[in-house]
């Protein structure tokens, strides 16, 4: 039987998740008479957590006989609480998922039940293994690890304590990994990472994310869009400006880690950027780059956060020129300073993050009007979707396009949550 892995949460556990299913299948896991089901989850918000539970039980009851392994974010920051579960079978950590070795350690392979959990020190943790897959099973793009960990300590967040300090793939794997994925027929890459920005410092020759883009670039001439995942814009680099402004192959779409609008909270929340760096990096790009797209992660209801704080919050969605928005509420995660600071009540924090969603769906209809008679250049995903280069969803004619392709095609309209396409010539 096929082992089976279920992703929650990021970009990078979607490439990760390719990688554990190689070395599981490797240890051995696709023998097991009844299956393997593998569990990447997510620590991003409690939320995150409790679904990944949920899942784990529901997969127990249609599969009563298979071996279920949870790994992950959830699994290296709470793992006695996923050994506690009845369900699971091993637990592993964010390094030991990505080893075939790791996964030899269930019953079935003669270990005893006092092994069940496989989770080392990840502040030990000192590279990043350039790890190689062949493709992102059901994805038209693929993705590449270029960096993980993060130094940064945000009073919000758990997943340093998930993914250890920031370390970085060295340039020339990642250059190997992207030649593999194009000569393997895909069109659009996405670099990716948990503080992608902070790419570098730990290699020789004092690497940062705009060196690797335009190295990625230029030896990789065959590859058509190369796209970045969420970036700190503080941190944005002066080749990575260029890029922007210089070469097409690389994406628009910018999606950043702005987290609140307002100084006060992001001091609070040790960001290292003030509501002027944002804006300001916006206009910059915009300069260098006029059909610049920008996402951004916005907390609503952050600890002592007050409603003029959090107007703050909402008018920098215009301020930035923000359409694709994600909108987390805020959910104190154990063992961070700011579970520790004093909490907003629950009811405050679902309405402040309606309003601010409300006011990202606004923008986003204003992105998509403004794209009404232009072409754009598409990528096929699939059941007659597919993304522009500034990564906004797109409605397509299914007739011969298949996954991964890319078109050209007309924007005749919108229905409100997609782009609607047509082709040239009609």
């Amino acid at each position: 039987m096929a082992v089976e892995v279920v992703t929650f949460g990021c970009r990078l556990n979607t490439y990760e998740s390719e990688v554990m299913k190689r070395e599981a299948d490797e240890a051995g896991l696709g023998t097991l008479e009844n299956g393997a089901i593998i569990f990447n989850t997510c620590a991003v918000t409690a939320e995150a957590v409790r679904q990944a539970r949920q899942a784990i039980r529901k997969a127990r009851r249609d599969n009563p006989e298979a071996r279920i392994i949870v790994t992950g974010c959830a699994a290296q920051t709470g793992a006695d609480d996923f050994a506690a579960m009845d369900e699971v079978d091993l637990v592993l950590g964010n390094e030991e998922k990505l080893k075939s070795n790791s996964y030899r350690m269930l019953p079935d392979f003669g270990v005893n039940q006092f092994e069940k959990v496989r989770v080392n020190d990840i502040m030990e943790v000192r590279e990043t293994a350039s790890h190689m897959v062949d493709a992102i099973e059901g994805r038209a793009r693929a993705f590449v690890q270029v960096q993980n960990g993060c130094d940064h300590r945000c009073t919000f967040c758990i997943i340093p304590y998930g993914r250890g300090n920031s370390r970085s793939v060295p340039m020339g794997g990642v250059v190997s990994q992207v030649k593999r994925l194009v000569s393997n027929g895909y069109a659009e890459v996405v670099l990716t990472g948990v503080d992608m920005t902070s790419y570098g410092p730990d290699l020789p020759g004092n690497l940062r994310l705009g060196k690797l883009v335009k190295t990625v670039l230029s030896q990789v001439p065959d590859l058509q869009r190369l796209r970045l995942s969420s970036i700190d814009s503080i941190e944005a680099d002066e080749d990575l400006m260029e890029a922007l402004a210089n070469e097409k192959r690389l994406m628009p779409h910018l999606h950043l880690s702005l987290q609140s609008g307002d100084n006060m909270i992001l001091k609070r929340m040790k960001r290292r950027h003030l509501r002027d760096d944002s804006i300001r990096f916006c206009e910059d790009v915009r300069k260098l780059r006029p059909d610049a797209v920008f996402g951004a992660d916005i907390i609503a209801g952050f600890p002592t956060e007050t409603e003029e704080m959090f107007q703050n919050s909402i008018r920098i969605v215009e301020e930035c020129g923000l359409s694709h928005l994600h909108v987390f509420p805020y959910s104190p995660r154990e063992g961070t300073p700011a579970a520790r600071m004093p909490q907003l009540r629950r009811e405050v924090i679902k309405e402040r993050a309606a309003r601010l969603r409300v006011a990202g769906d606004a923008a986003y209809r204003l992105h998509l009007e403004s794209l009404k008679g232009t072409v754009q250049n598409i990528l096929v995903e699939r059941d007659g979707l597919g993304r522009t280069e500034g990564f906004t969803l797109t409605g397509l004619d299914t007739t011969e396009l298949t996954a991964g392709q890319i078109v050209s095609r007309v924007i005749s309209g919108h229905d409100g949550d997609k782009l609607l396409a047509v082709p040239q010539n009609i």
